[in-house]
């Protein structure tokens, strides 16, 4: 008998939500037809060229020397470039030396020589370690002047002598320690 109340409390609920889910569905359906499902890859690199692979399988652009060959072009295709391209199929000689630098600068952002040229970063990396290193003595000089307590008395040098000399009075760790480099009959220590 639970069963059968359970099943009618579910059709009924069915029969109440079921076009309440149609008006829903038919409405989100007429609102997004203009929409297309279009190429993730695409809406991230824009219109720029895959060409191959890249360093990973990912259509990225980097400049790297130990990988000089990214997945997509540096630049957007626009319509100088394409004119460009065009004339690339056909003879090389052809083409003037602001062509080609054209072409390679739409292909890539650096030269291996501008890859490779040093960028001054060392200077900064320096200046904040110097910088770091004195901030660390300024800490150390407030600290052990305004937080650090004096040292104790028994630190002093003529507490030093005398705690050495009653160690040896009482002749503590005679075989191995301290009082076994003391020459008793002499009264000094051993050479």
């Amino acid at each position: 008998m639970a069963n059968h109340l359970v099943r009618y409390a579910a059709q009924q609920s069915k029969a109440r939500i079921s076009p309440i889910i149609s008006q829903v569905r038919s409405a989100h359906d007429h609102a997004h037809d203009h929409h297309e499902v279009g190429d993730p890859i695409k809406a991230i690199i824009g219109n720029r060229e895959v060409v191959g692979f890249g360093m990973n399988g990912q259509p990225n652009y980097i400049d790297r020397v130990d990988f000089p060959l990214p997945a997509i072009r540096y630049k957007e295709v626009t319509p100088d470039i394409q004119v460009l391209r065009e004339k690339e199929k056909g003879d090389w000689h052809k083409l003037t030396i602001e062509e080609k630098k054209a072409l390679y600068r739409a292909s890539f952002c650096q030269t291996f020589a501008e890859i490779k040229a040093p960028t001054g970063e060392w200077k900064s990396v320096l200046g904040f370690a110097l910088i770091g290193c004195s901030l660390a003595c300024w800490i150390y000089i407030w600290m052990k002047k305004y937080v650090y307590a004096p040292l104790p008395v028994t630190l002093s040098p003529e507490r030093q002598q005398a705690q050495l000399e009653r160690m040896i009075n009482m002749q503590i760790a005679p075989i191995e320690g301290l009082a076994s480099k003391y020459d008793y009959e002499k009264g000094r220590w051993k050479e």
